[in-house]
């Protein structure tokens, strides 16, 4: 099963295993954002240790060395004796490990409750690690799901969330005592328990895909509710600071902690100061690398939000080193989900934190961006005003006449249209107004009827 978090504060050892295909800064950045993963998760990093290997598909995934090694860190120090090598871990020996490797400080026996690895393992790896660790064992894809279960709050996030946990945990079942090996069905074959629980856990996936399908369609008909309204998506990494932008450009209290994940449930306001028509803005979940696939898929109508914006606000963290690795990330995976020809803006957020000549070589490297800070009433005004400036290039403007007779009408234009003239005869009244074209062909059609 997967393996849950402790009540109480957990000591976790991160690995990174640096491969032909992932070393260098990549696994330095990667190792440094689990770490900010486990914290999010509530246990505390006591260290880090890194091996160099041809790939991460070994049986036991790390060499027989380092694995005592980290055994001694987790207090099951001679359980590695007498483990049977096998092909995958031949040549183990002329692998070579970094100085860097070793922790900072001289970690005690016994100092770590759990290990996480920076990368995906297979069951039986998990297995295998586990028992010569003799503790619990998390992988990469383990540690996101684990986050996402605890921060899913609507009924589609938790929903969403928990397809990803079981198609995660199915493969990861095992027999849960030895004395049980076989139950009987009948007089039929026998059935053991490990097949009894995945068998449930594929029932119970069916009855949450059949659910999630009728909130969708419910979410679908609100999308098509507000399709006829201006609608800005922000997109970016997780912590980019997208849910502390949209309190600012809306007025709303939006949750935002400075954590990873501390969003996952879209949420949607109105621009604020109002415009007429309204302006809708939408927080959408943050990505992050190396995202497991199963959550792509299963956000896919949290995204969704992003797909049928009018534009597309990239927030990138521009006080992180790393944030164009990031950005990266980001158009991978709208792309993923047909995200591509929306207009879009690239909101460098964070600026507080930059100094002058650093905004500078910003401002140089990326001049169609805005430079921002959420924090900065100017910096929100600037991009409160950017945001009408798009939505107004898409409105037509048509004169319209109204007669006296007609009731109600004006106030339902005020309302709804942007009225830029007024005109008064004396039997009916001039107004040119601005609005998207179906809410004119609405009103065309109705003053035919008058």
């Amino acid at each position: 099963m997967q393996p849950t978090a402790k009540a109480s504060l957990t000591n976790a050892l991160l690995i990174s295993i640096c491969t032909p295909d992932f070393k260098g800064d990549e696994a330095t950045e990667s190792l440094a954002e689990l770490a900010r993963l486990v914290t999010t998760l509530g246990f505390k990093v006591v260290g880090t240790q890194s091996q160099k290997q041809s790939s991460t598909k070994k049986v036991n995934v790390l060499g027989l060395g380092k694995l005592a090694e980290i055994a001694h860190l987790t207090g099951n120090q001679g359980a590695v004796e007498g483990v049977e090598d096998d092909e995958n871990l031949a040549g183990e020996a002329e692998l070579t490990l970094n100085p860097a490797d070793i922790p900072s400080e001289n970690l005690p026996f016994g100092c770590a409750d759990v290990v996480v690895f920076d990368c995906d393992l297979s069951p039986s790896q998990l297995r295998n690690v586990e028992n010569q660790l003799g503790v619990e064992v998390f992988d990469r894809t383990g540690i996101i799901i684990e986050i996402f279960s605890r921060h899913a709050r609507t009924k589609t996030a938790k929903l969403q969330v928990e397809i990803a946990r079981l198609n995660y945990v199915a493969p990861r079942l095992r027999e849960t005592s030895c004395g049980d090996k076989e139950r009987q069905m009948g007089k039929g074959a026998g059935e053991t328990t490990l097949e009894l629980n995945r068998r449930a856990v594929r029932d119970q996936l069916a009855e949450l895909k059949r659910e999630l399908v009728s909130v969708q369609h419910e979410m679908k008909g609100r999308r098509t509710q507000r399709s006829e309204l201006f609608c800005v998506a922000l997109v970016g990494y997780t912590n980019a600071g997208k849910s502390s932008m949209m309190r600012a450009i809306t007025g709303s209290d939006v949750a935002g902690e400075n954590k990873l994940f501390a969003t996952l449930d879209t949420t949607v306001r109105a621009l604020y100061p109002a415009t007429q028509p309204r302006i809708l803005v939408s927080d959408t979940v943050g990505f992050i690398k190396k995202l497991p696939h199963d959550l792509v898929a299963s956000f896919h109508s949290t995204l969704a939000e992003a797909h049928d914006a009018s534009l597309l606000l990239y927030v990138v963290d521009a006080s992180d080193p790393s944030f164009r690795s990031q950005l990266d990330v980001v158009h991978e995976v709208l792309e993923e989900v047909g995200v591509e020809d929306s207009k879009k803006l690239l909101v460098l957020n964070k600026s507080d934190q930059l100094s002058a000549e650093q905004q500078q070589v910003l401002i140089e490297e990326f001049p169609d961006a805005m430079m921002t800070s959420a924090r900065n009433p100017l910096d929100i005004a600037k991009l409160h005003k950017y945001i009408v400036g798009v939505a107004e290039n898409e409105m037509i403007e048509e004169e319209i006449v109204i007669p006296y007779t007609a009731k109600g009408i004006i106030g339902e234009i005020r309302s709804s249209m942007s009225v830029t003239k007024e005109d008064y005869d004396y039997s009916e009244i001039k107004l040119t107004v601005r609005s998207n074209a179906i809410d004119l062909a609405r009103l065309k059609k109705r003053m035919l009827n008058l």
